[in-house]
């Protein structure tokens, strides 16, 4: 089964990521984004892989800015890791997928 990134809006926010039973990897990310559209095939590699311990999710900052500002997002691509509801690792910038993986598998 392929599992693709789900998409996360202001009013979704806290029951898919916050309340999330997985750890949720989040990417803040605008379509006119050139890295954020260079990492979105390895986000969707990252959530067909680690579907049983990782939920990917994607926020539009241009459709939903209160979440960005909320979690201090100034630049994109920015990717935070919640685990039981709380931030524990923010990614910033385009990485190979190996780089990654490095930062999030400790916290699965």
């Amino acid at each position: 089964m392929m599992s693709k990134p789900t998409t996360v809006t202001d009013e979704t926010f806290e029951a898919e990521v916050i309340q999330a039973e997985l750890p949720v990897l989040i990417d803040f990310w605008a379509n006119w984004c050139a890295p954020c559209h260079m990492i979105t095939p390895i986000l969707e590699e990252i959530a067909a892989e680690y579907a049983d311990k990782l939920k990917v999710a994607r926020l539009d900052v241009d459709s939903n800015p209160r979440t960005a500002v909320q979690f201090g997002v100034m630049s994109i691509p920015t990717l935070i890791l919640f685990k039981n509801g709380q931030p524990v690792e923010r990614l910033v910038g385009a990485m190979p997928k190996r780089s990654l993986l490095a930062r999030i598998t400790p916290h699965l």
